[in-house]
């Protein structure tokens, strides 16, 4: 299925490979990179309120 949005590539190693995978399964994503958005946006958030927390 292709798409117009905008692809990167990140490179991890073993261990860091292991605990997205292990997120993936036990939240049951269908990929690695739907795991991978979605510790990517709890990360984002949690920055956020943490920026926010400071002010």
């Amino acid at each position: 299925m292709p798409t117009d949005k905008p692809r990167y590539t990140v490179i991890v190693d073993e261990e860091l490979l292991k605990k997205i995978d292990d997120f993936r399964f036990e939240n049951r994503y269908p990929s690695r990179s739907a795991a991978t958005l979605e510790l990517i946006r709890l990360g984002m958030e949690a920055l956020k309120k943490e920026q926010e927390k400071g002010k």
